[in-house]
């Protein structure tokens, strides 16, 4: 019960700290959403700036500081958990790197890695993609291993190219706030085919992983579902590539929709693999 409490607690804060991180982007990207998002609360004054600020430091609240209580075997109780030594706080700091990360993506005097082509899907793919994960195992292990830096590193080279996806219909926007997004910065047909590998390449390294020993789920299931979601990439890819342009026209084009799907299917995937 301990563990599932654990768990609970710890996959509820992080679904608290991406909307902090969601509210905190808005708040800085207010005169790009009054080009590419019009209808959001902040840019309509349904919410005031006041407010959204007031939000967003009680959702970094809510979904950092209870994670100092996320501490695995043998701190069983509430009370050892909350005194369990230091390095036992894995799953805390790493969640507090996050937040850092979206003040760093977001906020023009420390860095505002968002304006920069690279830099942007770097802050989005590390917190993410390698360290969320890693977090995630420290909710039933400690994160003293390989293996859990393995599994965040191929969501890191995933949301690395992918994360650009969105990028393409909020170019006008992004444009008019010095934004140097990829599209901007090389253009929508060679941007596309820049980010078409991460759409496949990382997923193949779950079989690698399972055939080396790594990965310690069952090999057979990562493995199935190491190419089932790179062949998902490959079609993912040709959406992409049949005709860049599109990618601008529309805000939620299908490869945008694929990209979520696949981290969904992944993750899903990846808890099975370690309960079958």
């Amino acid at each position: 019960m301990s563990v599932i409490l654990t768990v609970a607690l710890g996959s509820l804060c992080a679904s608290f700290l991406n909307a902090a991180n969601n509210t905190l982007n808005q708040i800085y990207d207010l005169e790009i959403d009054r080009i590419n998002k019009p209808s959001r609360p902040l840019v309509t004054g349904e919410v005031s700036i006041r407010g959204a600020w007031i939000y967003t430091w009680i959702l970094y609240a809510l979904g950092t500081i209870p994670t100092w209580l996320v501490v695995v075997h043998p701190y069983s109780t509430w009370t050892a958990k909350l005194f369990a030594p230091l390095a036992w706080h894995e799953c805390f700091f790493i969640y507090v790197i996050a937040l850092v990360s979206t003040f760093v993506y977001s906020v023009p005097a420390l860095g505002r890695t968002k304006a920069h082509p690279l830099g942007a899907n770097l802050t989005i793919a590390i917190p993410r993609g390698l360290l969320l994960k890693v977090a995630g195992w420290t909710m039933v292990a400690r994160a003293l291993v390989w293996e859990p830096w393995f599994i965040g590193a191929i969501f890191m080279l995933f949301l690395l190219g992918a994360a650009s996806t969105k990028d393409f219909s909020d170019m006008k926007g992004d444009a008019a706030g010095g934004c140097r997004t990829l599209p901007i910065a090389f253009g929508v047909r060679k941007a596309a085919w820049m980010i078409s590998p991460f759409f496949v390449l990382p997923w193949l390294l779950m079989p690698i992983g399972a055939a080396t020993g790594i990965l310690t789920g069952n090999p057979t299931f990562i493995t199935i579902l190491g190419f089932a979601l790179a062949a998902w990439g490959v079609y993912t890819v040709w959406l992409i590539v049949r005709n860049p342009d599109e990618l601008t026209a529309t805000e939620n084009h299908p490869s945008w929709r694929h990209m979520y799907l696949m981290m969904m299917a992944a993750q899903v995937g990846f808890a099975a693999a370690y309960l079958v």
